[in-house]
Parts: structure tokens; C-alpha cells; sequence
């Protein structure tokens, strides 16, 4: 089931579109009193992954360019899909608050309507590229709300992508100054995965994470240094890399039914 739903969020004071899939019995399957309640488990709630776009998407990104509906039907996972603009999922200083929307507004929403478990062990967020960044930002900012974050070709490295920006030496459409209150200072702030993550580490409460990126994705390099640096703070990370996969959604469909494998190992 494919859905697109228009409401009126009060943390961004404005109408919002989001679309939804729930997967629902298929061929000869019914749902009855005898059905496959053991698969399609409504009453306690299906797992639930919120997906995150990229830079110059939106909530229809993953739907256009990806086989996200069969791969949610599949895995018998609930896919939420939302808008931010180029926001990289902050609560913006001039702008809306799209991390207290995706972290605290759109699941309570999306719990409250939908067959969706509530249970940390069963919600998981996921993004690409500025989306990787959002998921892992999102993701290790909440530790408690989410068992598993996966990110592809993700902005792993805020500080040094804000530094490179402002440089001139990656094109990017991130107005650091209506995001962030100090673009100059993010290395070691709370909007740096790196010391979210020694946080998290430190109060004993991590979710499972999942990296991924293609060796001719021009944030390879990023991922690479992420990845030592987080393996040398501890993390334990699934890491996934793709020879010659570059920055697109070839690369990206083909690594998401990846993900929702291991999402969905318990």
C-alpha cells in the first residue's frame, strides 16, 4: 500500500506532504480471522524505517528513483518518507525546526495512525548523502528511539564539509549560516556525528550503524576517514563498500535492499 498524505504539522507551521508504504497480503494471501497474522502483524505494529533524502530532494525522491515499495513489501517494513529542503535536518536558526519534525513530530504522527511499532528495537532511520549525514545526526542525537542507522555515501564529516563549502571546494546548496548559529566552530559540537557518538558511547547506549559508499563516490574519501576515525573510538559499524559505484541512485537501489536485510536481522 502506497501512500501520500497531506498535514498540518505545528512544528513547522506549515501544510507538509510525506508518503508512506505499509506492506499488505499480496497473490492469494487475505486478511481474516484465520489469515497470516503471523507475517502481517497490525496489532503490535510493523517495523518501521524513516528514509531521508538527499540535497535538492524531497519526500518523493526515494518513491521516483528507487523500488522502494517493493523492497518495504519484501522485508514486511513500514518506509516514511518526509521533506527538509536542504536543511541538513537541524532545527535551523533561520528556517524550520526539521530536526525536532523528523526526530519527535513525524513518528509520533506516523505511530499514532499507522500499524507501526513503538518499540526502539523495531524503528530504524536511514538517508544518503545529506540524508546519511541526517540519519546518523538524527540517529545517534536520539540513541534511545532508534535500534539501527544506516547511512550511504553519506556527509559523514560535517565541520570539515562546512569547512570545504566555505572555501569554494565542494558545491553545495547548504546556507551554513541560516542552519547552523556557529558554521566555523561544528567539529566537537552537537551537530558533529563524531562526538555524538562519544556521547552515546559513553552513556552505554548505541545503536547498530550501517556505512556504505562506492570507491568513486566523491565523498569516498570522507567515508574512509570516518570510518578509522569512529573504528578507533570503538564503534563496532557494518561497513559496506561498493568498487566503482559513484554518487547516484544506481549505486543507492542497489545497496538498500542490503540494509533492510540487516535491519530486519534480529
Amino acid at each position: 500500500m502506497f501512500l501520500t498524505c497531506h498535514y498540518f504539522s505545528k512544528v513547522l507551521m506549515h501544510n507538509t506532504e510525506i508518503n508512506v508504504v505499509i506492506p499488505t497480503p499480496e497473490g492469494n494471501e487475505q486478511i481474516t480471522e484465520a489469515g497470516p497474522t503471523q507475517r502481517y502483524d497490525y496489532e503490535n505494529g510493523l517495523p518501521v524505517v524513516y528514509l531521508l533524502h538527499g540535497a535538492y530532494g524531497d519526500n518523493s525522491s526515494w518513491v521516483r528513483f528507487s523500488n522502494i515499495e517493493r523492497y518495504a513489501q519484501a522485508h514486511n517494513i513500514i518506509a516514511v518518507m518526509a521533506s527538509v529542503e536542504n536543511s541538513l535536518y537541524q532545527d535551523m536558526v533561520h528556517g524550520n525546526k526539521y530536526f525536532t519534525f523528523i526526530s519527535e513530530e513525524l513518528p509520533s504522527f506516523i505511530t499514532t495512525l499507522f500499524p507501526v511499532s513503538k518499540k526502539r528495537e523495531d524503528t530504524y532511520i536511514c538517508g544518503f548523502s545529506m540524508g546519511g549525514y541526517g540519519a546518523w545526526f538524527i540517529g545517534l542525537s536520539c540513541p534511545e528511539k532508534y535500534g539501527k542507522i544506516a547511512g550511504m555515501s553519506a556527509a559523514m564529516d560535517v565541520a570539515g564539509l562546512s569547512d570545504e563549502v566555505q572555501k569554494g571546494n565542494i558545491e553545495a546548496p547548504f546556507p551554513f549560516h541560516d542552519i547552523f548559529e556557529d558554521p566555523a566552530h561544528l567539529a566537537g559540537s552537537d551537530k558533529d556525528i563524531f562526538e555524538l557518538y562519544r556521547r552515546d558511547a559513553e552513556k552505554g547506549c548505541v545503536p547498530e550503524l550501517y556505512q556504505a559508499c562506492g570507491t568513486k563516490d566523491f565523498l569516498y574519501q570522507m567515508n574512509e576517514d570516518a570510518n578509522r576515525r569512529l573504528t578507533e573510538m570503538g564503534a563496532k559499524i557494518t561497513y559496506s563498500v561498493t568498487p566503482d559505484a559513484m554518487h547516484n541512485w544506481d549505486y543507492w537501489d542497489s545497496e538498500l535492499p542490503k540494509i533492510l536485510d540487516w535491519m530486519m536481522q534480529k
